[in-house]
């Protein structure tokens, strides 16, 4: 049993008893929600479509239950729930797959840097990659729905903010920003080599769609701006 049906049957467990199950017919209902939808549905979506008191936590618990061992289950991620082919059968729809969009190698340091550093500017890229980012980079991020603009920074220029979408947590199987690989999985995964600063810490980032303290919201006629801005 995973991790996540334990912690789902923990929830559910709290509302209706060791033993509690959702009214099938329900769960028929759900299970029809999420296999047409085409982005992970969350708690709040889901009890907006199924019977006024569903417990939400029992019916994601018996279509979690239902669907372990089988071609496709249900996960969670982006913050929903959503049908996914099981991983280890992955290698069979390669052939059906869409091809993979290829991103440069400047393109995945930069989404990298966005991931872990957001809200942050294009200066703040720049100086920790240590050389320019062209405006080319970001603009593929954003047309890939994995990046969006956030606001502007309360600061000299008044830089624009760049942050991760949900389609980005969908797309890197993640079901919170938070879910991003710490300092020691990146260094077991071999990501980080050599000697590394005993001060080193990783960032936490903020995919929140609230601004930040120091962030500004966009002006309403962004349809006349580039992505950087009239000031980037």
């Amino acid at each position: 049993m995973n991790a996540a049906l334990k912690r789902l049957e923990a929830i559910s467990r709290s509302y209706g008893g060791a033993d509690a199950f959702a009214e099938p017919e329900t769960v028929r209902i759900a299970e029809a929600l999420l296999f047409s939808s085409a982005t992970p549905m969350n708690a709040v979506a889901l009890a907006g479509r199924l019977p006024a008191d569903t417990d939400i936590a029992a019916v994601i618990a018996d279509l979690t239950r239902l669907y372990a061992g089988r071609g496709v289950n249900l996960v969670r991620v982006a913050g929903g729930w959503a049908f996914r082919t099981a991983q280890d059968l992955a290698f069979t729809l390669g052939e059906e797959a869409p091809p993979a969009q290829k991103l440069s190698r400047a393109a995945m340091e930069v989404l990298a840097i966005v991931a872990y550093h957001q809200p942050t500017t294009r200066a703040d890229i720049e100086e920790i990659r240590g050389v320019a980012a062209s405006k080319g980079t970001l603009d593929t991020l954003i047309e890939t729905g994995w990046v969006r603009l956030r606001g502007r920074r309360r600061a000299p220029g008044r830089p624009i903010t760049y942050g991760t979408t949900p389609a980005f947590l969908a797309h890197f199987g993640l079901d919170a920003i938070t879910d991003l690989p710490g300092l020691e999985e990146l260094k077991g995964l071999g990501f980080l080599e050599g000697r590394i600063p005993g001060d080193l810490a990783m960032p936490i980032p903020s995919d929140g769609l609230a601004l930040m303290a120091d962030e500004d919201p966009l002006e309403a006629d962004l349809d006349s701006m580039t992505p950087y801005g009239p000031d980037e």
